[in-house]
Protein backbone atom coordinates (compact mmCIF):
# COMPACT_ATOMS: atom_id res chain seq x y z
CA UNK A 1 0.00 0.00 0.00
CA UNK A 2 2.47 2.33 1.16
CA UNK A 3 4.24 1.73 -2.13
CA UNK A 4 1.68 2.68 -3.87
CA UNK A 5 1.08 5.77 -2.10
CA UNK A 6 4.74 6.61 -2.85
CA UNK A 7 4.37 5.51 -6.50
CA UNK A 8 1.00 8.19 -6.32
CA UNK A 9 3.19 11.03 -5.10
CA UNK A 10 5.77 10.61 -7.36
CA UNK A 11 3.64 10.70 -10.20
CA UNK A 12 2.04 13.65 -8.83
CA UNK A 13 5.50 15.31 -8.20
CA UNK A 14 6.54 14.27 -12.01
CA UNK A 15 3.56 15.94 -13.33
CA UNK A 16 3.91 18.85 -11.57
CA UNK A 17 7.98 19.21 -12.72
CA UNK A 18 6.49 18.64 -16.29
CA UNK A 19 4.02 21.40 -16.32
CA UNK A 20 6.00 23.74 -14.59
CA UNK A 21 8.71 23.14 -17.03
CA UNK A 22 6.46 23.48 -19.88
CA UNK A 23 5.03 26.88 -18.33
CA UNK A 24 8.56 27.80 -17.82
CA UNK A 25 9.08 27.72 -21.64
CA UNK A 26 6.40 29.11 -23.10
CA UNK A 27 7.19 31.73 -20.55
CA UNK A 28 10.54 32.25 -21.81
CA UNK A 29 9.28 31.85 -25.78
CA UNK A 30 7.35 34.73 -25.16
CA UNK A 31 10.15 36.91 -23.53
CA UNK A 32 12.33 35.82 -26.23
CA UNK A 33 9.64 36.31 -29.44
CA UNK A 34 11.42 39.37 -31.23
CA UNK A 35 8.47 40.19 -32.95
CA UNK A 36 5.46 39.62 -29.85
CA UNK A 37 3.11 41.90 -32.50
CA UNK A 38 3.60 39.57 -35.05
CA UNK A 39 1.10 36.38 -35.23
CA UNK A 40 2.71 32.88 -35.83
CA UNK A 41 1.50 32.69 -39.54
CA UNK A 42 4.14 31.88 -42.59
CA UNK A 43 4.29 35.27 -43.03
CA UNK A 44 6.23 35.65 -39.84
CA UNK A 45 8.25 32.53 -39.95
CA UNK A 46 9.33 33.83 -43.50
CA UNK A 47 10.45 36.57 -42.41
CA UNK A 48 12.54 35.07 -39.38
CA UNK A 49 13.36 32.17 -41.60
CA UNK A 50 15.45 34.58 -43.77
CA UNK A 51 16.97 36.15 -41.07
CA UNK A 52 18.48 32.67 -39.70
CA UNK A 53 19.83 31.94 -43.33
CA UNK A 54 21.98 35.19 -43.34
CA UNK A 55 23.31 35.14 -40.22
CA UNK A 56 23.57 31.68 -39.30
CA UNK A 57 27.62 30.68 -39.24
CA UNK A 58 28.18 27.98 -41.36
CA UNK A 59 24.54 28.69 -43.34
CA UNK A 60 25.56 28.36 -46.83
CA UNK A 61 23.29 31.63 -47.62
CA UNK A 62 25.62 33.66 -44.82
CA UNK A 63 26.07 37.07 -45.58
CA UNK A 64 28.37 39.25 -44.03
CA UNK A 65 27.36 42.05 -41.55
CA UNK A 66 28.24 45.40 -43.59
CA UNK A 67 26.13 43.38 -46.94
CA UNK A 68 23.17 42.89 -44.33
CA UNK A 69 21.06 46.23 -45.81
CA UNK A 70 17.24 46.35 -45.29
CA UNK A 71 15.24 49.32 -47.15
CA UNK A 72 12.00 49.94 -45.75
CA UNK A 73 8.91 52.75 -47.95
CA UNK A 74 7.51 54.83 -45.54
CA UNK A 75 4.27 55.75 -45.94
CA UNK A 76 1.68 52.49 -45.71
CA UNK A 77 4.53 50.44 -44.65
CA UNK A 78 5.57 52.20 -41.29
CA UNK A 79 3.01 54.68 -40.99
CA UNK A 80 -0.35 55.57 -42.00
CA UNK A 81 -0.65 56.88 -45.43
CA UNK A 82 -4.87 57.29 -45.54
CA UNK A 83 -7.04 59.26 -45.92
CA UNK A 84 -3.78 61.03 -47.56
CA UNK A 85 -0.33 61.14 -46.90
CA UNK A 86 0.88 62.72 -44.09
CA UNK A 87 3.41 65.08 -45.91
CA UNK A 88 0.50 66.22 -47.35
CA UNK A 89 -1.99 67.05 -44.59
CA UNK A 90 1.38 69.20 -43.80
CA UNK A 91 1.50 71.13 -46.84
CA UNK A 92 -2.27 71.57 -46.83
CA UNK A 93 -2.13 73.11 -43.31
CA UNK A 94 0.56 75.43 -44.42
CA UNK A 95 -1.01 76.36 -47.54
CA UNK A 96 -4.44 77.78 -44.95
CA UNK A 97 -1.69 79.23 -42.91
CA UNK A 98 0.31 81.09 -45.58
CA UNK A 99 -2.76 81.99 -47.39
CA UNK A 100 -3.53 85.26 -45.46
CA UNK A 101 0.16 86.61 -47.38
CA UNK A 102 -1.25 85.21 -50.79
CA UNK A 103 -4.81 86.66 -51.49
CA UNK A 104 -4.66 85.83 -55.18
CA UNK A 105 -4.72 81.80 -53.83
CA UNK A 106 -8.40 82.79 -53.76
CA UNK A 107 -8.76 82.17 -57.37
CA UNK A 108 -5.72 80.22 -58.43
CA UNK A 109 -5.51 76.30 -58.23
CA UNK A 110 -4.67 73.81 -56.39
CA UNK A 111 -3.99 76.56 -53.73
CA UNK A 112 -8.14 77.55 -54.04
CA UNK A 113 -9.17 73.89 -53.77
CA UNK A 114 -7.36 73.44 -50.53
CA UNK A 115 -8.88 76.33 -48.94
CA UNK A 116 -12.19 75.36 -49.85
CA UNK A 117 -11.49 71.88 -49.33
CA UNK A 118 -12.49 70.58 -52.34
CA UNK A 119 -10.54 67.78 -52.51
CA UNK A 120 -11.92 66.07 -55.76
CA UNK A 121 -10.43 69.69 -57.69
CA UNK A 122 -7.21 69.05 -55.75
CA UNK A 123 -6.73 65.68 -57.21
CA UNK A 124 -7.44 66.65 -60.57
CA UNK A 125 -4.79 68.81 -60.68
CA UNK A 126 -2.74 65.66 -60.39
CA UNK A 127 0.92 65.31 -59.85
CA UNK A 128 2.04 68.92 -61.02
CA UNK A 129 -0.37 70.17 -58.26
CA UNK A 130 0.65 67.94 -55.72
CA UNK A 131 4.15 69.50 -56.81
CA UNK A 132 3.16 72.89 -57.04
CA UNK A 133 1.62 72.70 -53.22
CA UNK A 134 5.05 71.06 -51.99
CA UNK A 135 7.68 73.49 -53.82
CA UNK A 136 5.09 76.73 -52.47
CA UNK A 137 5.13 75.43 -48.27
CA UNK A 138 8.19 73.88 -47.98
CA UNK A 139 10.67 76.17 -49.80
CA UNK A 140 11.63 79.99 -48.99
CA UNK A 141 13.45 79.38 -45.71
CA UNK A 142 16.35 77.83 -44.29
CA UNK A 143 17.12 73.86 -43.50
CA UNK A 144 16.79 74.66 -39.63
CA UNK A 145 13.55 76.96 -40.22
CA UNK A 146 12.11 73.76 -42.09
CA UNK A 147 13.23 71.26 -39.42
CA UNK A 148 11.31 73.53 -36.91
CA UNK A 149 8.07 73.59 -38.31
CA UNK A 150 8.30 70.20 -39.30
CA UNK A 151 8.64 69.27 -35.18
CA UNK A 152 6.30 72.02 -34.10
CA UNK A 153 3.46 70.46 -36.51
CA UNK A 154 4.17 66.57 -35.47
CA UNK A 155 3.66 67.86 -31.95
CA UNK A 156 0.10 69.83 -32.55
CA UNK A 157 -1.38 68.13 -35.78
CA UNK A 158 -4.03 65.08 -35.29
CA UNK A 159 -4.49 62.48 -37.36
CA UNK A 160 -8.64 62.98 -38.36
CA UNK A 161 -9.81 59.54 -37.90
CA UNK A 162 -7.41 58.45 -34.55
CA UNK A 163 -7.21 61.99 -33.44
CA UNK A 164 -3.48 60.75 -32.18
CA UNK A 165 0.10 62.77 -33.09
CA UNK A 166 0.99 60.94 -36.40
CA UNK A 167 3.90 59.73 -34.78
CA UNK A 168 1.82 57.28 -32.44
CA UNK A 169 0.12 56.07 -36.01
CA UNK A 170 3.30 53.96 -36.84
CA UNK A 171 2.88 50.11 -37.04
CA UNK A 172 4.29 48.19 -33.96
CA UNK A 173 4.77 45.10 -35.63
CA UNK A 174 7.02 47.24 -38.18
CA UNK A 175 9.11 48.69 -35.51
CA UNK A 176 9.66 45.56 -33.37
CA UNK A 177 10.84 44.40 -37.10
CA UNK A 178 13.29 46.94 -37.59
CA UNK A 179 15.24 46.44 -34.28
CA UNK A 180 14.87 42.45 -34.66
CA UNK A 181 16.47 43.38 -38.15
CA UNK A 182 19.51 45.34 -36.14
CA UNK A 183 19.69 43.17 -33.58
CA UNK A 184 20.90 40.43 -36.38
CA UNK A 185 23.86 43.06 -37.54
CA UNK A 186 21.18 44.98 -40.45
CA UNK A 187 21.51 48.08 -41.21
CA UNK A 188 18.36 49.80 -41.74
CA UNK A 189 16.98 52.41 -44.27
CA UNK A 190 14.24 54.24 -44.73
CA UNK A 191 13.57 54.47 -48.61
CA UNK A 192 10.51 56.78 -49.46
CA UNK A 193 8.90 59.21 -51.54
CA UNK A 194 8.46 61.49 -48.99
CA UNK A 195 10.53 64.86 -48.46
CA UNK A 196 13.65 63.73 -46.71
CA UNK A 197 14.16 66.78 -44.45
CA UNK A 198 10.58 65.96 -44.01
CA UNK A 199 11.09 62.50 -42.05
CA UNK A 200 14.48 63.07 -40.46
CA UNK A 201 13.67 65.69 -37.93
CA UNK A 202 12.04 62.31 -36.53
CA UNK A 203 12.80 59.32 -38.05
CA UNK A 204 15.60 58.44 -35.19
CA UNK A 205 13.22 59.67 -32.25
CA UNK A 206 10.12 56.67 -33.44
CA UNK A 207 11.88 54.37 -35.88
CA UNK A 208 15.23 54.18 -34.44
CA UNK A 209 16.53 55.12 -37.76
CA UNK A 210 19.49 58.18 -38.04
CA UNK A 211 19.04 60.87 -40.16
CA UNK A 212 21.78 59.69 -42.42
CA UNK A 213 19.74 56.54 -42.82
CA UNK A 214 16.79 58.61 -44.41
CA UNK A 215 16.79 58.67 -48.19
CA UNK A 216 13.54 60.56 -49.54
CA UNK A 217 12.37 63.47 -52.50
CA UNK A 218 14.42 66.65 -52.45
CA UNK A 219 14.53 70.44 -53.20
CA UNK A 220 17.25 71.58 -54.51
CA UNK A 221 19.16 73.80 -51.48
CA UNK A 222 22.05 76.43 -51.42
CA UNK A 223 24.49 77.64 -49.69
CA UNK A 224 23.97 81.33 -48.15
CA UNK A 225 25.63 83.31 -45.29
CA UNK A 226 22.85 85.32 -42.77
CA UNK A 227 23.86 87.80 -40.55
CA UNK A 228 27.26 85.96 -40.78
CA UNK A 229 25.73 82.19 -40.43
CA UNK A 230 25.89 80.04 -42.53
CA UNK A 231 22.71 78.36 -43.89
CA UNK A 232 21.23 75.95 -46.06
CA UNK A 233 18.46 77.65 -48.14
CA UNK A 234 15.80 75.57 -49.85
CA UNK A 235 14.79 76.66 -53.27
CA UNK A 236 11.29 75.95 -54.65
CA UNK A 237 12.76 73.75 -57.29
CA UNK A 238 12.57 70.25 -57.28
CA UNK A 239 16.04 68.33 -56.83
CA UNK A 240 15.21 64.52 -57.10
CA UNK A 241 11.90 62.31 -56.67
CA UNK A 242 12.99 59.21 -54.77
CA UNK A 243 9.61 57.32 -55.86
CA UNK A 244 9.13 54.03 -58.15
CA UNK A 245 12.17 53.96 -60.30
CA UNK A 246 13.68 56.69 -58.32
CA UNK A 247 14.05 54.69 -55.19
CA UNK A 248 17.12 52.24 -56.88
CA UNK A 249 18.58 54.98 -57.57
CA UNK A 250 18.26 56.85 -54.29
CA UNK A 251 19.76 53.88 -52.83
CA UNK A 252 23.01 52.88 -54.99
CA UNK A 253 23.64 57.09 -55.03
CA UNK A 254 22.91 57.16 -51.02
CA UNK A 255 23.86 53.41 -49.53
CA UNK A 256 26.15 52.16 -52.44
CA UNK A 257 25.22 48.14 -51.98
CA UNK A 258 22.52 46.01 -53.04
CA UNK A 259 19.78 45.39 -49.86
CA UNK A 260 19.04 41.82 -49.20
CA UNK A 261 15.66 43.37 -47.98
CA UNK A 262 12.85 45.29 -48.68
CA UNK A 263 10.00 46.25 -47.82
CA UNK A 264 6.72 48.36 -49.07
CA UNK A 265 3.18 48.82 -49.43
CA UNK A 266 2.30 49.84 -53.15
CA UNK A 267 3.39 50.31 -56.56
CA UNK A 268 5.66 53.30 -56.18
CA UNK A 269 8.08 50.51 -54.40
CA UNK A 270 7.85 47.97 -56.76
CA UNK A 271 11.13 48.89 -58.69
CA UNK A 272 12.47 48.72 -54.87
CA UNK A 273 11.63 45.22 -54.59
CA UNK A 274 12.80 44.63 -57.83
CA UNK A 275 16.51 45.75 -57.71
CA UNK A 276 16.61 44.52 -54.14
CA UNK A 277 15.16 40.58 -54.73
CA UNK A 278 15.81 39.93 -58.43
CA UNK A 279 19.73 39.86 -58.11
CA UNK A 280 20.10 35.80 -57.45
CA UNK A 281 22.53 34.93 -54.38
CA UNK A 282 22.82 34.93 -51.59
CA UNK A 283 18.80 34.81 -49.72
CA UNK A 284 17.15 37.87 -50.71
CA UNK A 285 13.47 39.34 -48.71
CA UNK A 286 10.66 40.98 -50.53
CA UNK A 287 7.80 42.48 -48.00
CA UNK A 288 4.88 43.89 -48.90
CA UNK A 289 1.98 44.88 -46.38
CA UNK A 290 -1.26 44.68 -47.64
CA UNK A 291 -4.02 46.84 -46.18
CA UNK A 292 -6.95 44.39 -44.87
CA UNK A 293 -7.97 45.45 -42.11
CA UNK A 294 -10.99 48.10 -41.88
CA UNK A 295 -11.56 47.99 -38.42
CA UNK A 296 -8.36 48.40 -36.94
CA UNK A 297 -6.81 50.66 -39.54
CA UNK A 298 -7.77 50.50 -43.32
CA UNK A 299 -8.97 48.25 -46.30
CA UNK A 300 -7.08 49.06 -49.12
CA UNK A 301 -5.11 47.75 -52.37
CA UNK A 302 -5.90 48.02 -56.63
CA UNK A 303 -8.39 51.03 -56.10
CA UNK A 304 -6.86 53.85 -54.17
CA UNK A 305 -5.17 56.90 -55.14
CA UNK A 306 -3.01 56.90 -51.84
CA UNK A 307 -0.58 53.68 -51.92
CA UNK A 308 -2.25 51.90 -54.67
CA UNK A 309 -1.33 47.93 -54.55
CA UNK A 310 -1.67 46.40 -58.07
CA UNK A 311 1.46 45.97 -59.96
CA UNK A 312 3.16 45.16 -57.10
CA UNK A 313 0.23 42.73 -56.00
CA UNK A 314 0.12 40.72 -58.66
CA UNK A 315 4.03 40.92 -58.91
CA UNK A 316 4.51 39.31 -55.97
CA UNK A 317 2.92 35.98 -56.62
CA UNK A 318 5.26 35.93 -59.73
CA UNK A 319 8.45 36.97 -57.66
CA UNK A 320 7.80 34.83 -54.51
CA UNK A 321 7.23 38.08 -52.14
CA UNK A 322 6.15 38.07 -48.87
CA UNK A 323 2.61 39.51 -48.93
CA UNK A 324 1.68 40.77 -44.75
CA UNK A 325 -2.03 39.79 -44.42
CA UNK A 326 -2.18 43.23 -41.81
CA UNK A 327 -5.57 41.95 -40.63
CA UNK A 328 -4.35 38.15 -40.15
CA UNK A 329 -0.77 38.58 -39.75
CA UNK A 330 -0.55 41.21 -36.71
CA UNK A 331 -1.89 41.11 -33.49
CA UNK A 332 -2.06 44.70 -33.26
CA UNK A 333 -1.66 47.41 -35.55
CA UNK A 334 -0.74 50.77 -33.34
CA UNK A 335 1.61 50.78 -29.84
CA UNK A 336 -0.89 50.65 -27.49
Amino acid sequence: MFAIQDFIKSARGRTLAVTAALLFAASAYAQSDPLPSWNDTASKAAIVSFVDKVTGQGSPEFVPEPERIAVFDNDGTLWVEHPIYTQLAFALDRVKLLAPQHPEWKETQPFKAVLEGDMTALAASGEKGLVELIMTTHAGMTSNDFQKIVTDWLASARDPKFKRPYTELVYQPMVELLAYLRANGFKTFIVSGGGIEFMRPWAEKVYGVPPEQVIGSSIKTEFRMQDDTPTLYRLPEVNFIDDKAGKPVGINQQIGRRPIAAFGNSDGDLQMLQWTTMAGAPARLGVLVHHTDAEREYAYDRDTEFGRLDKALDAASITGWTVVDMKADWKQVFKN
